[in-house]
């Protein structure tokens, strides 16, 4: 049983076969996946997908690339749907200085709101870093985020920052690029960490792993994430497969 815990199935990649990519996800034992909603139009859709499969629950929150456009009533709204019964976590949040259409200021102002919003509904959160680890963890130990944890969502990072994270009471979750040959890093980030702090994802339709990358992405191939990582743990696919899904609905508060 695999649980992908970051797709984004509600992204237009999917329109016109969502179903098969659902089929054959299901064909590869991925029982639980989480549906991640970061703007209006990607939550909402990610509220419908949840609503129609019992399987998919949702993450709902605000992407740093589109801090800018974020408003009050944004973040009131996503209060709201807080409560619903299938979101499990408020996200994807953090911050990126790779594209610049949102200003730091701005995209740390709407990341830390983010994450008072999360103590005050009581949800893990799940952060989104490209390219701005230092301020990440900054803002993370100033707003005490410690209190609900979360998910580093698709850790390229090095292990001292990853034990960092474990500190604060984050989970270290890997996708498609643990499985590209130059990843070392990754894969040696992968060999020092507790299987207890490891989660499994695709980002789907992004980041697809080997032998498919280049492609579109989808959470079938969280297999080949799960297979790559058993290889540099020495353990069976069963055993990375049972570990990741327990630590999921421990998070995310799945019976």
């Amino acid at each position: 049983m695999l649980f992908d815990t970051h797709v984004h199935l509600n992204a237009d990649q999917y329109e016109e076969d969502l179903q098969e990519v659902i089929d054959r996800a299901q064909a590869e034992k991925v029982t639980n996946m989480v549906v991640v909603g970061f703007d209006r139009k990607t939550i909402t859709r990610a509220m419908e997908l949840v609503e129609k499969y019992d399987f998919l629950y949702a993450a709902v929150g605000w992407h740093p690339v589109d801090a800018i456009d974020m408003t009050e009533d944004d973040l009131a709204w996503i209060e709201d749907l807080a409560s619903h019964e299938k979101v499990v976590a408020i996200g994807e949040m953090g911050l990126d200085y790779h594209w610049d259409k949102s200003p730091k200021e701005i995209q740390k102002e709407v990341f830390r709101k983010q994450i008072q919003l999360a103590k005050k509904v009581n949800l893990p959160i799940v952060i989104h870093n490209r390219d701005a680890t230092a301020d990440v963890v900054q803002i993370l130990k100033e707003e005490d985020a410690k209190e609900v944890g979360g998910i580093m969502h698709c850790f390229t990072g090095s292990l001292e920052v990853a034990k960092e994270c474990m500190e604060m009471n984050f989970y270290i979750s890997f996708g498609g690029p643990v499985t590209f040959k130059n990843a070392k890093k990754p894969k040696e980030v992968v060999k020092e960490i507790p299987m207890e702090k490891l989660l499994i994802e695709t980002d789907c339709p992004y980041l697809t792993p080997h032998p498919y990358r280049g492609k579109r992405n989808e959470p079938g191939y969280v297999r080949l994430v799960a297979e790559q990582i058993a290889e540099l743990k020495e353990l069976t696919i069963e055993e990375v497969a049972e570990k990741t899904t327990a630590n999921a609905k421990k998070l995310f508060g799945i019976k």
